[in-house]
């Protein structure tokens, strides 16, 4: 018991230092003039939401209401968690409410005032977050009944900010110029040093969302590295056979894009599969960035091409490809590729 309570924590540590690394990750590509406001919207999202989360966030997400699409307010004000592993979930929980908003910030990059943003960001948590949490990860929630997996927020989180993503940019409008004049990064090593303290993160992002130090934990661990790494070499590939070079920017953008498809599926599928989550999300997530021009969309650094689509990505590939046999410990219904599936009507 006591492992596992320091995993999550440990876990938790880990989820709460992504958001300075977005910040510089985010920092990194947007106009020198408007970098503070972007790593300013990212830190006020460490400041509103735990205060958030305490009061009421975490009842709703988590609340035992009977219903399936959102909790009640029987731990407003943490009511009743007083227990070691209530504590240690509770924090956990409460790192990943603040990432999520925080991921959406890249798509609003030159745009959104920081007023504005500091307005946004608890309405969100409240309206939106805290019910799709519900939905997911409730024993009584819509998604979670039906059953659909999700291991560590490829739904929740991903394509949860990457849809809210989609909707403030159609709701803002494009950029002065786009897509003529697009500003260009100023500082690229803020970006990959950003890119590498989310990775770092990630672990714990993916790992510690087994809530143990077990089997389940280390193939997480071990499926986030190996997606990661492929997103990464697959996004430069076809970067290389379509510009005739690489960026560290594409680089950057494949390890994330990798570690966005592996999240939902990090704790259902063998490593071997992880390499085709990874792959696919490298070459995937690079075109969808590329539609962005064709729909006229304009998402300043890529949000929904890469957490979006990439969520997406990897739930679809979850329904094919979970394996319970390549998991330690593993016991959930297989994918359609290996003698699972359900009856749809």
């Amino acid at each position: 018991m006591e492992g596992n309570i320091a995993w999550v924590l440990t876990s938790a540590a880990l989820v709460l230092f992504m958001v300075p690394g977005l910040a510089l990750f985010y920092g990194g590509m947007v106009r020198a003039k408007n970098a503070l406001n972007m790593l300013n919207m990212n830190m006020w999202c460490l400041g509103v939401v735990p205060v958030v989360w305490v009061l009421v966030g975490f009842s709703l997400a988590s609340g035992d209401s009977g219903r399936s699409w959102l909790g009640d307010l029987s731990v407003v004000g943490m009511k009743g968690i007083h227990d070691a592993e209530g504590l240690a979930t509770f924090a956990f929980l409460m790192t990943f409410a603040c990432i999520t908003p925080a991921l959406i910030s890249g798509a609003v990059a030159d745009r959104m005032k920081f007023s504005a943003w500091m307005i946004f960001v608890p309405i969100w948590t409240l309206v939106v977050y805290a019910p799709v949490v519900y939905w997911v990860y409730a024993s009584d929630g819509w998604i979670f009944n039906l059953p659909a997996y999700d291991f560590a927020g490829g739904t929740a989180i991903h394509v949860n900010a990457g849809a809210a993503a989609l909707a403030l940019v159609i709701v803002l409008g494009k950029r002065t110029g786009w897509p003529q004049n697009r500003p260009a990064p100023h500082n690229i090593p803020f970006v990959m040093l950003g890119a590498g303290i989310l990775w770092f993160g990630w672990f714990g992002f993916n790992a510690g969302s087994a809530l143990a130090a077990n089997g389940g934990a280390a193939q997480a661990f071990v499926n986030t590295f190996i997606a990661g790494a492929a997103g990464m070499v697959a996004w430069m590939i076809v970067e290389m056979a379509k510009t005739g070079k690489v960026s560290t920017i594409g680089m950057a953008s494949g390890i994330i894009a990798g570690l966005a498809t592996i999240t939902g599926a990090a704790g259902f599928v063998g490593s071997m599969h992880s390499f085709v989550f990874g792959a696919l999300a490298g070459i995937i997530c690079f075109y969808a960035i590329e539609a962005k021009f064709r729909f006229g969309f304009d998402d300043s650094l890529d949000v929904v091409g890469i957490h979006l689509v990439g969520g997406i990505v990897g739930g679809v590939l979850l329904g094919f490809m979970a394996d319970s046999s390549a998991v330690p410990g593993g016991d959930f219904i297989d994918g359609v590729f290996f003698g699972g599936g359900i009856l749809l009507w």
